[in-house]
């Protein structure tokens, strides 16, 4: 009783973090590091259509998200069906100049999860300020199944906030900003015909807060232009948008999650593997 009382408590911890819509400001971001690992980079380049649809793999991360941290069982195990189907095709071997790659690379899946950890906890702070390590320490270990209900071991993913800096920081010092990388983020954070009707107005702001929560070494690599007046400009939004979000209704800070959900259900009941019926 007193085991589902804690993991009722961690889950409900983990959902009042990962349920706020403004952590998508960070999504460009996440990418942007997860490209920083040369086998994710090579085989994002090589294996999805960046150029024609730059907004697909934010919205397949965030549904995948979602659906494990929020949804039904039926519509995370339709989840992991789904992002094991697209992973299927994703690998490569090696050459001179490339390391061998594939979608199902337990570390590189990890790599991937703690992007978005990482990202989520700098966002946050930034916006609401420090997180008491207690809480910090429960939101790092919500972010285990990202990995684990895929390839990725549970029992590698650090139980801590202070397990989870240290091993961040370490792998920060072995990234590696590739041709690969930068190419797929230009697709990104530039102009193109795949965006959204009217998204194009929202690039400048997206560039900004996507240069201030990366870390300078991987900033500096992808060619950000990072000036002190740069950074006084990214600061006032983010205290800006930190001041403003928490006045917002629910209904609205819950937003991207609720549409994601149903989104979800939708896919999983037209898939045949959730429950039918209304």
């Amino acid at each position: 009783m007193h085991e589902a009382t804690h993991d009722d408590h961690e889950r409900a911890v983990f959902r009042r973090h990962g349920a706020e819509g403004v952590l998508l400001l960070g999504g460009g971001a996440a990418i942007l590091l997860q490209l920083a690992d040369p086998r994710v980079a090579r085989g994002v380049a090589r294996h999805s259509a960046f150029r024609e649809r730059p907004l697909d793999r934010l919205i397949g991360t965030l549904d995948y998200v979602y659906a494990i941290g929020f949804g039904s069982e039926h519509i995370a195990a339709e989840a992991v069906r789904t992002v094991n189907r697209r992973h299927a095709p994703v690998r490569g071997d090696a050459d001179d100049e490339h390391p061998a790659y594939t979608a199902f690379d337990a570390d590189a899946q990890r790599w991937v999860a703690s992007t978005l950890l990482a990202v989520a906890l700098e966002l946050h702070e930034r916006l609401d300020g420090p997180l008491p390590e207690e809480t910090a320490d429960t939101i790092v270990r919500g972010y285990a199944p990202l990995g684990s209900r895929l390839q990725a071991s549970g029992e590698a993913w650090p139980a801590t906030r202070a397990e989870f800096d240290a091993w961040w920081n370490e792998r920060l010092a072995a990234l590696d900003v590739g041709d690969d990388a930068r190419t797929v983020a230009r697709s990104l954070l530039s102009e193109t015909s795949g965006l959204p009707v009217g998204a194009g107005l929202l690039l400048p702001l997206v560039r900004l807060v996507t240069a201030a929560l990366l870390p300078e070494p991987v900033r500096t690599a992808y060619g950000f232009r990072w000036t002190p007046r740069v950074e006084r400009v990214a600061n006032g939004w983010l205290d800006a948008i930190g001041v403003v979000w928490p006045l917002l209704p629910r209904v609205i800070r819950h937003a991207p999650m609720r549409i994601s959900l149903r989104r979800a259900e939708r896919q999983s009941r037209y898939s045949g593997s959730g429950p039918r019926g209304r």
